[in-house]
């Protein structure tokens, strides 16, 4: 905080300095998990043990036959969920601080009026990003094959990221506009279920009904599973990642400015 308290009052505040700022508060959000060493140890072993220990070892065998055969289908779609779930968890977290009163400390220090806001959503996609190797890795000690290189398998993890970064936006917005942390858990559930299950996370679509199926093929976390798989296990990637990227830029274009708006009148 250090840097941020040598921030003159009433200076108009540049861009390296707005970042400065931004960057110092993604840095705070991360140090909670320094003082909370149970939760990284939840969050970067045990959560992906147990998605790939259910999810794999238990359906796994009935779905494709065999679990080393699942494994590799799922896997990039396990690390689709896991991003998603992670960024849903961005507005509880801001809705929490603003309840709990530090939104209203850090708006009486000279800094970056942005600077809670995206130092929010940068800690975060820290973690998500940490959180998607760490399942990754665990899937590779289990027998996951990377059949494609080093750069390939990067750009996949960096797609998931990035979209993950869009789907933040519409959380952050809810935990601004939100009365309770019922209300933001509870729609974290209702966005989390049918973008996730209604897709080719777990499945081939054409196993599922007419009706759903159409769905779940426009479902951009269909093209985001499908453009993971390609990136890692060299599938035809086919339109996935431009779908993927435009799917991003869209949800980004509208959530962004809704969030920011809601920011404003809520700080």
């Amino acid at each position: 905080m250090s840097t941020i308290a040598r921030t003159r009052p009433g200076h108009r505040l540049g861009i390296a300095a707005t970042t400065r700022h931004c960057l110092t508060l993604a840095g705070r959000n991360l140090l909670h998990l320094k003082a909370n060493p149970g939760e990284i140890i939840g969050f970067a072993v045990v959560q992906p043990l147990m998605v790939i220990a259910l999810l794999v070892y238990v359906f796994g065998g009935a779905i494709a036959g065999d679990t080393e055969t699942y494994l590799q289908y799922a896997l990039p779609g396990l690390i689709v969920q896991s991003s998603v779930t992670s960024v849903l968890a961005t507005g509880a977290g801001l809705h929490q601080d603003i309840s709990n009163g530090v939104f209203d400390r850090l708006r009486s220090l000279p800094i970056a009026r942005i600077a809670p806001l995206m130092g929010h959503l940068i800690g975060n996609m820290v973690r998500v990003a940490a959180g998607v190797l760490m399942l990754l890795a665990v899937g590779a000690a289990q027998g996951f094959d990377v059949h494609t290189g080093f750069w390939s398998t990067l750009a996949g993890l960096l797609l998931a990221t990035l979209f993950g970064t869009s789907l933040a936006w519409a959380s952050m917005l809810v935990g601004l506009a939100a009365k309770s942390a019922t209300t933001v858990h509870m729609f974290s559930g209702v966005l989390l279920f049918p973008l996730t299950f209604c897709s080719n996370v777990f499945v081939q679509t054409d196993t599922m009904p007419g009706w759903l199926q159409s769905w779940a093929d426009i479902n951009p976390i269909s093209y985001e599973a499908t453009a993971l798989r390609a990136l890692m296990t060299g599938g035809p990637v086919g339109s996935s990642v431009w779908w993927t990227l435009g799917w991003t830029a869209v949800l980004t274009a509208v959530f962004a400015p809704l969030a920011m708006r809601a920011y404003r009148r809520r700080v």
